[in-house]
This record gives structure tokens, C-alpha cells and sequence, in this order.
């Protein structure tokens, strides 16, 4: 549908598309000129659009700047007014989704189309620190809500030309603004197809965040891993982007996506490259360690004390079965008592708000450990066991993931209760089988485990061993070939 010469017409029809629509402000007015008059109307919609900025560009400009020209249409529309992008179109479904996304819309008698000008102004939040990903060192921003507000914050820290931005939209109905952000010699002109090709296989009514979109873009949906990153924090999608990688921007989300991804990424956080090369070291061999027993940890005690207690010191086992004196429960169920019982209180101290949500996972656990100790509900060892499998799925850098380690210890404890070390291992082994078959749009989730190659050093050497930065000469497999080299010593 495109508009009519009659601004009477047209006007209905916009009244008829934005039938009670309170918050939508409109103007009309005529503006005497030397030779005549010339009948406008302006349309926006308050809260979208910047109040202020309409005044002081559009109409303040045409009501007392404009008035002994000959009356001219474009002089309207590039003399008057201040606004620093502009657009003519007379196509209304072009005009409507302008006016849903801040812009001001002027329409003028005799005159089949209509000026579209920019005074968007959302209301934003401020730029804060990272909640989730937060460091010792390091830069203390992360993303907003904002998407003009994220891309700036990653352009700040790679002031390179070929930083390239590909907008699109998502959602019939939201709309939704996203950016593809890449670095034009350096990502694989394969891996943006794909994304384009993946972003275009689906109609979906809205997208209101990141976390929406990632499951519409993996490859194996039904995986517990995630297969694509998705970071709060600037300085790591932009060493994302100087690795080769892909960025995906989403409006209304404070977390952009990386693709693609593997397994040790997530066990890499921002600021192991901040600190010396022997600390990220032995950080990351702290969390690879704490992931597995995350894991392992609730199952393997069940499988040694139901099927193999004889492996146990015999101080030990005589503990633990002088703790299980007064317990009724078998070792699986009490277990299972504490684990729910953990994830409740993680589930209610994220849900609660501030200190008070610290207040009840703290508190809480020890005051309902110590009391389901007293009530002979669970013992002392099995306590300990769970605590100490919750400390250590704190320690992954990245919740999403440490959420699939979470998932996965209920399996593990089913395993070990059903089958004991035989059930444990068997898991172990179906669990790395299933790694090994991911792929991240094309490359290998488990790189360089496997798939791996004698020239991609550089893939250990930021492994679970955190090399210095000056041994890194190459940049990881994501990197187009012969756009490897990204440090050379000078002389």
C-alpha cells in the first residue's frame, strides 16, 4: 500500500492502523509562506521517539525558520530540519514499522510520499559492570540492552575500517534489530554464509533476546552443550572478532553471540589474559578439574559406597558408616534429598532480589544441611559431597555451560546407582562420544581433541595450558588461511 497525493487520506489511513493507540502524538499544522500555505502532519509515537529532539529539529525549524522561501518540498525536508538521518518512502507498512522503531514520519499535502526522520531515543540502561563474568582484572563494562550501545562499545575497543556491520531484522511482529559483525579479512566467507542462511531458515512472531535466537540457529537443538558462546562482556567478543570469529548483536539483549565455538572456550574467561601466563595456567586447570567433579563427583561416591566400599580406607569407610547409623534413606536417596534441595535454594536466591537472594543460598544451605544432619534425613559425608559438588560447578566462567554439568551429575547419579563404576563409565564414554560428534557451524566442537592438526599449535597453546601472549603467533582455526599471523617481535 503506498500513500495518496490527498493528505486527508492519507491521515485516515494511519488513524485507521493506529486505531487506539494512546501514546501516539499528532500534528497538524499549516505554515505560511510568502506565496501561500502548505499543509503538514507529523506523526510519532511518544516514548519512542525523543520529544525534545522532534521539537528542536522538525518543528520549531518549520514554524518560525522557514517562512520567506518559495514553498518547496525538499527544502522542507533537507533545509529545515536538523535530524542526522533522513529517508523518503511512500510506502506505508515502510512508514508504520519507522514510526514502531522511533522515527518521525512527516507527511505533506500534494506530496506522495513521506520523510522519515531518526529521533529514536529508547529508554537505555546505563553501561555497568558484568554480573555473570566478572573479573579480577580487566575492563569493568558490559553490553546493554541498547544495540547502538553494544556495537560502539566493541567498534571502542577494534578501531579497524574492516570491522564490517551487517544489520537485518527478526520477528514478524518485534522486529528485532541484529547486527552481524565480522572482520572482513579475517572471517571465513563459508562461515557467514552459513549464519546469513541460518538467520534467513526461520518466521518466527518475535525474538526478545539472545537466548531465543541461539536455539533457533544450533545445529543439534536436542544437545545439552551449547553451541554457540554468548559473552556479556565487550573485550571478549572483540578478541572473538580478531580471532576470525562472528558476532551477533541482538536489540533488547545485554549478551551478543560468538559463533562459532568449542569446548575449551568455555572454560577460558577474560581475564586469564590480564593476568600472567603461569596464573591462567593454573586457574584453568582449576576449572576443568572442578567441571568434571561437578560431574563425577555425587555419582562416584554412590557407585564406591553401595558397590565397591572395599576400595575405601578402612578409617574412611568406618566414617562414613558410622554417619549413616541413625539414616533410614538409602546413599542414592539421600543424594538425590540434598541435590534438589541445593538447586532449590540456587533457583530461590536467583529469583529472590540483591543481598537477600546471596542471603538465602548461603544461609539457607547451611542452616537446612544442618538441620536435615540432625534429623537423620541424610548424613554428614553425603552433605559435604554436595556442597562441595556445588562449589565446584561455580567455578565454570560460563552459567549456560555449567547449567549442562549441572543436568548432567542427576544422570551420572542415576548411573552409579543402577550400575555403579560400570554405569559411571559408561556414561563418561557416551558423553565424549556425543562431543565428538558436534560440530559448531563447521568446525569441530572438541578442537583440537579432535580434528586436530600437527600445524595448529596454537590451539594448545590456549588449551588448558594458557601460553604467553608472545608465543600466540597464529591466530586459532577460525582465521581464514593465510590470515593466521597475528604477532610479530619488531627488531
Amino acid at each position: 500500500m503506498t500513500l495518496s497525493a490527498s493528505l486527508d487520506v492519507n491521515i485516515e489511513v494511519f488513524e485507521s492502523i493506529f486505531e487506539n493507540w494512546g501514546d501516539l502524538v499528532k500534528k497538524r499544522f499549516e505554515l505560511k509562506r510568502a506565496d501561500g500555505y502548505v499543509d503538514i502532519f507529523i506523526l510519532y509515537i511518544d516514548g519512542l521517539a525523543d520529544n525534545e529532539m522532534v521539537e528542536r529539529t522538525i518543528t520549531r525549524p518549520l514554524l518560525y525558520e522557514w517562512k520567506n522561501e518559495t514553498a518547496n518540498v525538499n527544502s522542507i525536508f533537507s533545509s529545515e530540519t536538523e535530524a542526522v538521518d533522513m529517508k523518503e518512502t511512500a510506502d506505508v507498512n515502510d512508514i508504520v514499522d519507522a514510526l514502531l522503531c522511533g522515527d518521525t514520519a512527516i507527511l505533506v499535502k500534494d506530496y506522495e510520499k513521506a520523510m522519515l526522520l531518526s529521533t529514536k531515543q529508547y529508554p537505555v540502561r546505563s553501561v555497568d559492570k558484568p554480573e555473570k563474568e566478572s573479573g579480577l582484572k580487566g575492563p569493568r563494562d558490559s553490553f546493554t540492552e541498547n544495540f547502538r550501545t553494544s556495537t560502539a562499545l566493541i567498534r571502542r575497543r577494534v578501531k579497524d575500517p574492516k570491522l564490517k556491520l551487517i544489520q537485518g531484522t527478526l520477528g514478524q511482529r518485534s522486529k528485532t534489530t541484529y547486527g552481524l559483525m565480522y572482520m572482513e579479512d579475517l572471517a571465513r566467507p563459508y562461515l557467514l554464509e552459513r549464519i546469513k542462511e541460518k538467520l534467513n531458515s526461520f518466521d518466527i512472531d518475535a525474538i526478545f533476546d539472545s537466548g531465543m535466537l541461539v536455539h533457533l540457529i544450533e545445529d543439534k537443538w536436542y544437545s545439552p552443550f551449547p553451541q554457540v558462546q554468548t559473552t556479556e562482556r565487550p573485550d571478549k567478543a572483540a578478541s572473538a572478532l580478531l580471532e576470525g570469529r562472528v558476532v551477533l548483536v541482538i536489540d533488547n539483549s545485554p549478551e551478543v553471540i560468538i559463533l562459532p565455538t568449542t569446548f575449551n572456550t568455555f572454560f577460558q574467561a577474560a581475564d586469564d589474559y590480564y593476568n600472567r601466563f603461569a596464573v591462567g595456567t593454573f586457574a584453568r586447570i582449576i576449572r576443568y578439574m572442578a567441571a568434571y567433579l561437578s560431574v563425577l563427583l555425587p555419582g562416584l561416591y554412590i557407585a564406591i559406597t553401595c558397590y565397591y566400599p572395599q576400595v575405601l580406607p578402612t578409617d574412611f569407610l568406618l566414617a562414613i558408616v558410622a554417619a549413616r547409623n541413625d539414616v533410614t534413606f538409602p546413599v542414592v536417596i539421600e543424594v538425590l534429598i540434598m541435590e534438589l534441595l541445593f538447586e532449590l535454594l540456587r533457583e530461590a536466591g536467583i529469583r529472590l532480589p540483591g543481598q537477600m537472594g546471596n542471603t538465602i543460598g548461603v544461609v539457607g544451605g547451611l542452616i537446612v544441611g544442618q538441620a536435615a544432619v540432625e534429623a537423620a534425613l541424610v548424613s554428614t559425608v553425603v552433605v559435604i559431597v554436595v556442597a562441595l559438588t556445588a562449589i565446584c560447578s561455580f567455578a565454570i566462567p560460563n552459567e549456560e555451560f555449567a547449567s549442562t554439568f549441572r543436568l548432567l551429575k542427576f544422570v551420572m547419579i542415576i548411573l552409579g546407582a543402577g550400575l555403579g563404576l560400570y554405569g559411571i563409565l559408561l556414561g563418561i564414554l557416551v558423553i565424549e562420544i556425543h562431543l565428538a560428534s558436534l560440530e559448531s557451524f563447521g568446525i569441530p566442537y572438541m578442537m583440537p581433541l579432535a580434528a586436530g592438526s600437527a600445524d595448529d599449535n596454537i590451539e594448545y597453546q590456549d588449551f588448558v595450558v594458557r601460553a604467553p601472549i608472545f608465543t600466540m603467533k597464529n591466530r586459532p582455526i577460525y582465521a581464514r588461511a593465510g590470515r593466521r599471523r597475528r604477532y610479530e617481535r619488531k627488531r
